[in-house]
């Protein structure tokens, strides 16, 4: 899976594309989990969820009953790195559980070690921005890709979002669908 995914990066024409590519292959986002538990909290789900993203998003645009009009490239970037705030982001620690035969045991699990604390997605906006520019339509999408898991309060500008950029709308289930139907 590491492979289709550099293939897919590599393939992105977009100015600072291998200097964010350079960026991820020093971080651990092949081996980070997705999340601490709710989805992919494994090693590698990071990897496994942000690929199945893109494979769902792809098909979506393609079979939506409006007309999204955008590049591949734009489907790659918002799908395959809607999430890049989550590198370096997790940790491993350990609990104390009880195994199959009732015995107490160190476990590990994942632990969230935020070190540039600037929410989801807006942070996955500014990390890329280091590296490549973004189209207004692509920051809106990865900012908003969380949809209504984002605090109540905003929902009337997500909706306005969701409106103006419907591929953000698209992004948002997509993730939701990985999450749901594919991630363990």
């Amino acid at each position: 899976m590491i492979e289709e995914f550099r293939t897919l990066l590599n393939s992105i024409n977009r100015e600072g594309i291998d200097n964010l590519i350079n960026f991820i292959e020093k971080t651990d986002f092949y081996t980070a989990p997705a999340s601490t538990r709710f989805h992919g909290s494994y090693e590698g789900g990071l990897l496994e969820h942000s690929v199945k993203v893109y494979e769902i998003l792809k098909h979506k645009v393609a079979n939506t009953v409006i007309d999204i009009n955008v590049s591949e490239d734009t489907l790659k970037i918002v799908a395959l790195l809607h999430d890049i705030c989550k590198v370096n982001f997790y940790k491993v620690d350990y609990r104390n559980a009880k195994n199959e035969q009732g015995v107490w045991e160190k476990v590990p699990y994942y632990t969230v070690d935020d070190l540039i604390p600037y929410g989801h997605g807006e942070k996955s906006v500014m990390m890329l921005t280091e590296y490549i520019k973004l189209t207004s339509e692509e920051k809106y999408a990865i900012r908003w890709h969380m949809g209504f898991t984002e605090p109540k309060e905003q929902y009337n500008t997500l909706s306005i979002a969701f409106k103006k950029y419907p591929l953000a709308l698209l992004l948002h289930e997509a993730d939701l669908e990985a999450t749901y139907f594919y991630d363990i």
